[in-house]
């Protein structure tokens, strides 16, 4: 089981004092399920097209990265979210991706690989094992401002 701590950035990639979630996963999954439950532990919905990339401080100058677009046929540099596990990815506990979510709203997170441990039984994960700050809303209404 790999374990990751997921924090909120701004939109200069600083994530200090941000809401964080620590989650354990399985290192077998998919980015893509990976996604799904990193966007889920933010109580957001999984409704937009997104990516990993390993600039964490602009996204668009990264090397190595992974997008949902790959794997709807679009155009791009970067692998499949769908092909690509958290294992093959994540090989160097401290690696730090940054996590693009929503390219119109630019919902920006910092993905880090902190650790692994042993489990008895799989099927208790995926697991929320820290949640530290209130997450945004991701449909914030403005009007109401």
């Amino acid at each position: 089981m790999k374990i990751f701590k997921i924090s909120l950035a701004d939109h200069l990639g600083r994530a200090k004092g941000n809401p964080y979630r620590t989650l354990a996963v399985p290192a077998s999954w998919s980015l893509y399920r990976f996604a799904e439950l990193i966007i889920d532990s933010f109580n957001f919905d999984f409704d937009h097209c997104f990516g990993f990339f390993d600039n964490v401080k602009n996204f668009y100058k990264s090397q190595e990265g992974y997008e949902l677009f790959r794997d709807i046929g679009e155009d791009t540099n970067f692998g499949s979210v769908k092909k690509n596990n958290i294992d093959k990815v994540f090989r160097v506990i401290g690696k730090k991706m940054g996590f693009l979510f929503d390219y119109g709203d630019e919902w920006k997170f910092i993905v880090e690989f902190t650790g692994e441990m042993e489990v008895p039984a799989i099927k208790d994960y995926p697991k929320l094992l820290e949640s530290k700050g209130k997450a945004p809303e991701q449909y914030p209404d403005y009007d109401e401002a």
